[in-house]
C-alpha cells in the first residue's frame, strides 16, 4: 500500500481527533514580519512531531521547521522544579522537534550541593556524561554476569569513578547506573544520547510501584509488605533529582529533607 499525500493528511486528521492532550512542541512557527504588530502569535501545532516523522524525505522535515530559531534548544530554563538536589533538563524529540529522524538527544544536569541523580536506566540509548563544573561520583552497574571476580560469588562489579571537570564516563544503554555530587558546590554535566526517544526510568521508584508483597519478596522478606504502602502513602521514594549521602549532608550542613 502506497502512502499518497491524501492517505498521511487523512491519518493527521484522524490522529488529531484521538489526541486527549497536545503534545508540548517547543517549535512555534512565528507571524510574518509584514503582520500588524497586534496580530496574535500562530496557536502551537500539536502534530509537528507526527508530521515530521510522516515525512517522505529528511529534506521536507525543513519546511515544518521554517524559523532558524526552530533549531534551538535553551537550556537556560527556570531552575527549582526538577527535584530537592537539583535540575535535569532534556532535549528529546518531544521537546525538540527539529531532532526527529537525528537519532540523538542530550541533556544538562545541575546537581546542587549533595545533589543525588537517583539510580535509573536509559531503555534506548547509551550515554555519554561529561562533567563541565564540579565533581561527581558516579556508579554503574553493567548486566547480570559482570562480577568483580572470575564467579558471582565475588559480588556484582559496580564501576565508580569520582568524575571532575571535563572527565566523561559511558553508562551503557539499559545499565543501572546513579551520579552524586560529593562537595558543597554546585555540579553541572551535559549528557549526550545516541537515540532521540532516550527515555528514563527511575529504578527504586518503579520497583517500589509494584504490589507490595511483589517488593518484599524483591528484598528477601527483609522489609514487609506493610512497611512498603507506608513509603508509598509517605511518598518517601524521590522520582528523580534527591538530596544525596547522609555524610555530604552533614559535611555541607544541610538539613535531609
Amino acid at each position: 500500500m502506497q502512502f499518497t499525500s491524501s492517505i498521511i493528511a487523512a491519518i493527521l486528521a484522524a490522529s488529531s481527533l484521538s489526541l486527549a492532550a497536545p503534545l508540548e512542541v517547543r517549535n512555534t512557527p512565528k507571524p510574518t514580519p509584514d503582520a500588524p504588530a497586534s496580530a496574535p502569535a500562530a496557536p502551537k501545532d500539536p502534530l509537528l512531531t507526527q508530521k515530521l516523522l510522516f515525512s517522505d524525505l529528511a529534506s521536507d522535515r525543513f519546511k515544518l521547521l521554517p524559523n532558524n530559531e526552530d533549531f534551538v534548544f535553551d537550556f537556560n530554563q527556570e531552575k527549582g522544579k526538577g527535584g530537592k538536589g537539583g535540575d535535569l533538563f532534556a532535549a528529546n524529540r518531544k521537546t525538540f522537534a527539529a531532532l526527529v529522524g537525528a537519532g540523538s538527544g542530550m541533556a544538562v544536569g545541575f546537581l546542587g550541593p549533595c545533589g543525588f541523580n537517583t539510580p535509573h536506566i536509559h531503555p534506548r540509548a547509551t550515554e555519554l556524561q561529561i562533567v563541565v563544573k564540579g565533581t561527581l561520583v558516579t556508579e554503574m552497574l553493567p548486566e547480570n554476569g559482570v562480577f568483580n571476580g572470575a564467579d558471582k560469588t565475588t559480588g556484582r562489579r559496580v564501576i565508580r569513578n569520582e568524575l571532575t571537570q571535563f572527565q566523561m564516563q559511558p553508562f551503557y544503554q539499559g545499565s543501572v547506573h546513579a551520579q552524586f555530587n560529593p562537595t558543597c558546590e554546585e555540579a553541572i554535566f551535559i549528557a549526550s544520547f545516541n537515540n532521540e526517544d532516550f527515555g528514563t526510568g527511575q529504578v527504586v521508584d518503579e520497583l517500589v510501584a509494584m504490589d507490595n508483597e511483589i517488593v518484599a519478596a524483591a528484598f528477601g522478606q527483609s522489609v514487609a509488605g506493610s512497611e512498603v504502602a507506608e513509603f508509598k502513602k509517605n511518598k518517601v521514594i524521590p522520582e528523580s533529582i534527591a538530596l544525596g549521602v547522609e555524610q555530604c549532608l552533614a559535611t555541607c550542613k544541610i538539613a535531609a529533607k
